[in-house]
C-alpha cells in the first residue's frame, strides 16, 4: 500500500525491488515492467519484444532476457515451461488468484485457467503424501479449438 492507502501496481513494486537490489533504472526496464503489469497471463520473451516493438518503445531481445532474468532472480516473475522448449513469464502477484495453463501443442497458444476442484484435490494430495507442498503449477497440453477444427 502507498502512503495514500492505494494499492501499488505490480510494476511499481517490481521497480522498487529491482532498485533495492542495485539494478539500474532505464526506459527498457520500465517498458517491460509496464507491459507485464497489464497482462492476464504469461508471455514469452519474443512476445514481449514483439509487443514493445509494435508499441511506443522497442526493446532489444537481449535487454528483455536480461530484465526477465533479474525479475526471476528476485522472485518477481515466474517461469512457465511448456515442455516444448518454450518458456513464458508472468508476474508473481500474491494478491491474485492462482491459475494454471493450457498449452496448444499445435500453435503454441497459452490459455490460463482456474479450477477450484483442482486446487482442493492438490490440497488433499499434499496431506496424503510425505511431502510438504509449498507451491504448484499445472500445465495441460492438447489442441485449442482453432487447431481442432
Amino acid at each position: 500500500m502507498t502512503a495514500a492507502g492505494r494499492d501499488t501496481s505490480w510494476a511499481d513494486h517490481a521497480a522498487a525491488e529491482l532498485s533495492a537490489a542495485g539494478y539500474k533504472r532505464g526506459a527498457a526496464r520500465e517498458a517491460v515492467l509496464g507491459l507485464l503489469d497489464r497482462q492476464q497471463c504469461a508471455l514469452s520473451a519474443f512476445d514481449i519484444e514483439d509487443a514493445l516493438r509494435s508499441g511506443d518503445r522497442a526493446v532489444a531481445r537481449a535487454s528483455v532476457y536480461r530484465i526477465l532474468d533479474q525479475l526471476e532472480s528476485l522472485g518477481l516473475v515466474q517461469r512457465v515451461e511448456t515442455g516444448k522448449s518454450s518458456v513464458f513469464y508472468e508476474p508473481v502477484r500474491h494478491d491474485h488468484d492462482h491459475h494454471h495453463h493450457l498449452v496448444c501443442d499445435n500453435c503454441g497458444k497459452l490459455v490460463p485457467f482456474e479450477d477450484e476442484e483442482l486446487e482442493k484435490t492438490i490440497g488433499k494430495l499434499s496431506r496424503r503424501v510425505p511431502f510438504e507442498v509449498s507451491d504448484h503449477e499445472v500445465v495441460l497440453h492438447g489442441a485449442c479449438d482453432a487447431c481442432v477444427k
